[in-house]
């Protein structure tokens, strides 16, 4: 396996995720202990470190939502697109834009 292969990108890509989810709750609580935190949401301090542990994968939205209220915060989350594979085509020069514009 190479660092171009389709299972070596997607795993690097997976860990990129269950990374900055784990630094997401760690920023989060900022000041807060993780026993403090744990405490907030009914839980314990292991269940707090795991869910910062960048090798974690179980995070679930469940758990995010509740960090986020005991918190007082809103938690975002988006769809982004993609990166697209296919070459796209150089966008036309300025010259060729004002052969294509109307007299």
């Amino acid at each position: 396996m190479t660092g171009n292969s389709a299972p070596v990108k997607a795993g690097i890509a997976q860990a990129k995720i269950n990374f900055e989810v784990a630094q997401m709750i760690f920023d989060a609580r900022a000041g807060l202990s993780q026993s403090a935190l744990a405490a907030l949401i009914g839980s314990k301090q292991p269940v707090i470190a795991r869910l910062e542990d960048a090798d974690y994968e179980g995070h679930s939205l469940t758990m995010l939502q509740r960090i986020a209220a005991a918190l007082e915060q809103r938690l975002i989350l988006r769809f982004v697109p993609q990166r697209s594979r296919a070459k796209r085509r150089p966008a036309p020069s300025i010259q060729a834009r004002r052969k294509l514009q109307p007299a």
